[in-house]
């Protein structure tokens, strides 16, 4: 089988930037699936997550070898155009027509969040295959989804090189998650009646082919030994009226925001600016969850009062602190910290939501280790000043995600969070074959 990798971003706003292997495939009657899972690697060099998903008939990638029998262009100003907000019609001019390269297309500008660029790519429809679902049956059964929707861009048509970059090695492009109507999850909960909600399970590692999970159409959530939806607490999911980017328009939005109303360290309240953790009238402040950074981000005014509070905790159980390692402001002598169940024995860090619930964040994904003996506390300064035309006050980064369920239900609108499946003797690295 040719697999190809798409590594997964929450909030990308066009259709996802996809250059991604296919496999030929006939289609057969299966049960109407009652959800879908996808595995999710972790990436020891860039920290990045990836699924893997085949597209098209017969196997190639959307460039200069691809020319799948089953893709079928998206034509400017149809539904399905204004559906995936085509920007443009696109005309395939000095070269063959083929997957990709066609005329009379609806247009759009896929965003690579980790060359931090946009490109010009093409809106089609095409098989989906190698998805894993699951309909009553013990083991799950490979699908086949007609008609996709998603952008292949070509590498050479408009001049663009290098549209990977950024990317981990071997990463065809970007899966979007994001509250759009092409986005994965919408799409397959839309085309096969499902509830509208995913799931993620991130894994802390991806070595010897253990692998974490999306679950796509609800619960439950088997994570062995457990279903991990009953370890499951609930926060609304807030809605910003402004765009929070990578495209800047007039639309809300389309990025999983939920509510903090205060920040704990040992369950002592961290004294902080609070308005911080509003979102204002121009869309400033504010908590998002994203798989794009590493580390979870702070505005400066929250980050220094929550590293100092962590520092002054840690110091009352003898944790020895030792020179700062970039990008983090405070690390510790490791030799100093203590084990548990949870990863370090760390002063733990509850993010108080609205409704009264608390994620509580432990060792395991509070610390990061940096060099032998060196554990340094695993948030990140960002800054005083806006970096975009909408400054988000706390961005919650992968590390801080992984080995907890989190399920977003997208008709309700709120998140729910196990906070560490450690606790329960579980995590989301498990043995997988693929």
């Amino acid at each position: 089988m040719a697999t190809s990798f798409a590594v997964i971003h929450f909030f990308l706003l066009s259709v996802p930037l996809l250059s991604l292997v296919s496999l030929s495939v006939a289609l057969k009657p299966l049960p109407k699936p009652r959800a879908f899972i996808l595995p999710i690697e972790k990436d020891p060099a860039t920290l990045q997550y990836s699924t893997s998903i085949d597209m098209g008939t017969p196997p190639g990638q959307c460039g200069n070898d691809c020319n799948s029998s089953t893709y079928h262009p998206v034509r400017c100003g149809t539904k399905k155009c204004k559906l995936a907000k085509g920007t443009d019609c696109i005309t395939c001019t000095n070269h063959p027509l083929k997957t990709g390269c066609t005329n009379n297309t609806c247009g759009v500008e896929p965003f690579n969040p980790f060359g931090q660029f946009f490109v010009s790519g093409d809106v089609g429809e095409d098989i989906l295959s190698s998805v894993l679902s699951t309909n009553g049956a013990r083991a799950p059964s490979t699908l086949h989804v007609p008609r996709f929707i998603s952008s292949c861009v070509y590498p050479d048509k408009f001049g663009v090189q290098g549209f990977l970059q950024g990317l981990a090695e071997g990463k065809k492009g970007v899966l979007g998650l994001a509250r759009t109507a092409i986005s994965l999850p919408t799409q397959l909960a839309s085309k096969y009646n499902l509830e509208r909600k995913f799931a993620l399970c991130l894994p802390s590692t991806s070595k010897y082919n253990k692998f974490g999970d999306l679950f796509v159409g609800g619960g439950p959530y088997y994570l062995p030994p457990h279903d991990a939806s009953k370890f499951l607490f609930y926060t609304p999911l807030v809605v910003n009226p402004h765009s929070t980017g990578p495209i800047f328009d007039d639309d809300p939005s389309t990025e999983y925001i939920i509510d903090v109303k205060s920040i704990k360290v040992d369950g002592k309240i961290v004294n902080l600016n609070t308005s911080l953790l509003s979102i204002d009238k121009q869309g400033n402040g504010g908590t998002k969850l994203s798989t794009v950074i590493p580390f979870t981000k702070l505005h400066t005014l929250i980050y220094r009062p929550l590293v100092n509070d962590f520092v002054k905790k840690a110091a009352v159980t003898k944790i020895k602190r030792v020179p700062s390692v970039a990008p983090f402001g405070a690390c510790f002598d490791s030799r100093t910290v203590g084990k548990s169940a949870t990863g370090p024995d760390v002063p733990t860090i509850d993010l108080v939501l609205k409704g009264g619930v608390q994620w509580r964040i432990y060792g395991a994904n509070s610390m990061v280790k940096v060099a032998k003996n060196v554990l340094c506390l695993g948030f990140v300064d960002g800054g005083l000043e806006p970096g975009s035309p909408i400054a988000t006050s706390i961005v919650l980064g992968g590390h801080q995600m992984e080995d907890n369920l989190l399920e977003f239900d997208l008709v309700s609108s709120k998140l729910g969070f196990s906070s560490s499946l450690l606790l329960y003797n579980a995590s989301c690295s498990h043995f997988r074959v693929i």
